[in-house]
C-alpha cells in the first residue's frame, strides 16, 4: 500500500519553505495594503453627498392656429394650409449660457446667419448649432428663438421668419 506524499515529507521541509517564503509574503502583504489604500486617514476626507436635485419638469403643448371653414359652421375649425403648429415648452430648470460659435464664410450675400440656441429634448437641454439659411422672401427678417423666465419656470419661444 502506498503512503500519501505528505507522510513521506519530513517535518523540516514546511518550516524551511516558510522561512524562505516569509520575506516574499511580507513584501506581497505590504504591497496589497499599499494598493488597497488601507492607510487610515482622518475624517476630514469624508464629505456628505449633496441633496438630490429637484426633478426637472417640462410641459409641452402644441397649438395649431386655425380659421373657420365657413360662417355656417362657426364652431368647426381646421388648420389652413401652411399654418405652422406652435410648440410651447415650459421648463423649471434655467437654460445654460449660450455657446460661442465659429461663423463660417457666408455662402452668398442673400444668406442669413441663424445663431445657435438651446432647445429642450428628451428631458434635457440640447444645443442647436447656428447655420446659414436663405430667407423665404427678400424682405423676411429672422426672429431668433429665446427663453423667457416666467416666475420659477422658463418658457421657450421658437424662432421664425417675419
Amino acid at each position: 500500500m502506498k503512503t500519501p506524499v505528505s507522510d513521506r515529507l519530513s517535518p523540516a521541509i514546511p518550516a524551511f519553505a516558510a522561512r524562505r517564503l516569509s520575506p516574499l509574503l511580507a513584501c506581497c502583504g505590504a504591497l496589497i495594503l499599499l494598493v488597497s489604500g488601507c492607510e487610515s486617514e482622518g475624517d476630514s476626507h469624508l464629505v456628505s453627498a449633496p441633496p438630490p436635485a429637484e426633478p426637472t419638469r417640462a410641459v409641452t403643448t402644441t397649438t395649431v392656429v386655425a380659421a373657420p371653414v365657413a360662417a355656417t359652421y362657426p364652431a368647426y375649425t381646421v388648420p389652413q394650409a401652411g399654418t405652422p403648429a406652435v410648440n410651447t415648452v415650459i421648463v423649471t430648470q434655467a437654460p445654460p449660457a449660450l455657446q460661442a460659435e465659429v461663423v463660417l464664410a457666408q455662402p452668398t450675400p442673400q444668406h442669413v446667419w441663424l445663431a445657435g440656441y438651446w432647445t429642450w429634448r428628451d428631458e434635457r437641454y440640447e444645443w442647436m448649432a447656428g447655420h446659414w439659411e436663405l430667407p423665404p422672401t427678400v424682405s423676411s427678417v429672422w426672429v431668433a428663438p429665446r427663453w423667457e423666465q416666467q416666475g420659477n419656470a422658463y418658457r421657450f419661444y421658437e424662432g421664425y421668419w417675419n
